[in-house]
């Protein structure tokens, strides 16, 4: 599992290093706008002049020119759609990709069993989302002296705990709807849909109430962003990285019995006329 592990951070350098680079700068940017920002005049009164549906989708902007309101509404209230994408793609391929280049199936000629493959290549992604979120939370702590932001480095990392949760369980469900759909793009579109879409949707559940019975039901839901610069919602956290738990789980004992194809991918089982089947 180790040796699987390392091979998988080795593999993924190259995004973590391009990742971390592009949150640590705009980071940095955003971490220098705080001050004049924060003490604009009559800032108030041009988001107060917004219309209210905007106001209203994206919940915090009044409290903009706070170190809570800012972090939230300049970089954790889209940051997950953003490393999302990231997180969705590397997962849907995390098995599947080297099986549709034909390659899965000499690694497991291998004296390697597939519980420790599987394990090991998904903790080595779990450990480049944590680099990538790493490096965007030390792009706001050792600017941020500099700043009357005034935050700790604790409440700095409250935020990146919710946020890691998040992007573990949509990775995690790519993981799972790539052992059950016939290729990894797929699983990484669906996957990147349902995150798009319950973004969508939290948002308009602030203009249309009848929408809140549904989104108390989507992970989103319970996603604090810059709101966990004040404490951290335990009940929230725990019940995310237990769902993340659950797709990880589902998805092990789907590999697990996994017929490993040899290359190429697979077919929807469609019926054609003439009463055949399209092959898989």
């Amino acid at each position: 599992m180790l040796t699987e592990f390392k091979h998988t951070l080795r593999r993924l350098r190259g995004q973590v290093i391009g990742w971390s680079i592009g949150l640590a700068l705009y980071g940095l940017m955003m971490v220098s706008f705080y001050d004049t920002v924060a003490h604009l005049e009559g800032f108030q009164d041009l988001i107060a002049r917004y219309p209210k549906e905007m106001l209203a989708f994206f919940g915090n902007l009044m409290q903009i020119n706070t170190p809570t309101g800012y972090l939230d509404t300049y970089y954790f209230i889209y940051m997950d759609l953003i490393v999302g994408i990231f997180a969705i793609s590397a997962s849907a391929n995390l098995l599947v990709g080297d099986e549709e280049r034909g390659i899965l199936d000499l690694v497991l000629a291998h004296p390697v069993g597939r519980g420790a493959l599987f394990w090991g290549r998904w903790l080595g992604l779990v450990a480049a989302i944590t680099a990538i979120l790493l490096m965007g939370w030390l792009s706001w702590l050792i600017p941020s002296g500099n700043t009357e932001m005034g935050l700790s480095w604790v409440e700095f990392l409250r935020p990146f705990l919710p946020l890691f949760a998040v992007l573990a369980l949509f990775g995690a469900l790519a993981l799972l709807l790539s052992m059950l759909v016939p290729a990894g793009r797929i699983a990484s579109m669906l996957s990147g849909a349902l995150l798009v879409g319950n973004f969508l949707v939290l948002g308009l559940a602030n203009l249309n109430p009848d929408l809140k019975s549904i989104v108390r039901y989507t992970p989103l839901y319970y996603y604090q962003g810059g709101n966990a610069v004040g404490g951290l919602n335990w009940d929230w956290l725990g019940g995310l990285l237990g769902a993340t738990a659950a797709f990880g789980l589902l998805a092990w004992g789907l590999f697990q019995r996994r017929d490993i194809r040899v290359g190429g991918e697979r077919s929807w089982r469609l019926p054609l006329p003439g009463g055949r089947r399209r092959k898989s």
